[in-house]
């Protein structure tokens, strides 16, 4: 059962990054209380707006091509489920900080509840695979 529970949440916080997809290709129209606004304050500068919101729908699809994937190896039991669980979260937490517009207002819709996720499921494989 625990598995199970583990995957499912695993699946909707990997899914949850299609929101961030969704808003940096303008599929609904972009409104202030949506919070990403399609800039980052590490990739906008050097590249402008359009670069970088593509970049950022690739990276949001990608994390959650990466949750998919460790999810299902959390309902399968294969042994290579903790791997990619690492490269997911780990990932994932590179794009928010990435992505991030360098403002702290709507910090919520701006991913840090995933960030925050992503660095208990980091501890949390940490505190397993150390030895006890």
């Amino acid at each position: 059962m625990a598995y199970t529970i583990t995957g499912i949440f695993i699946l909707l916080h990997g899914l949850v990054h299609l929101w961030y997809f969704t808003l940096s290709r303008g599929l609904v129209e972009f409104k202030p209380d949506m919070g990403w606004t399609g800039k980052s304050w590490l990739l906008t500068p050097m590249l402008g707006d359009e670069t970088t919101r593509t970049l950022a729908g690739i990276f949001y699809v990608l994390a959650t091509f990466l949750f998919v994937i460790s999810s299902i190896g959390i309902f399968s039991r294969g042994a290579w489920n903790t791997q990619a669980l690492w490269i997911a979260s780990i990932f994932s937490s590179a794009v928010i900080l990435i992505c991030w517009d360098g403002h702290t207002q709507m910090a919520v819709q701006k991913g840090v509840v995933g960030l925050a996720i992503n660095m208990a499921i980091i501890i949390t494989l940490s505190l397993q695979s150390s030895p006890h």
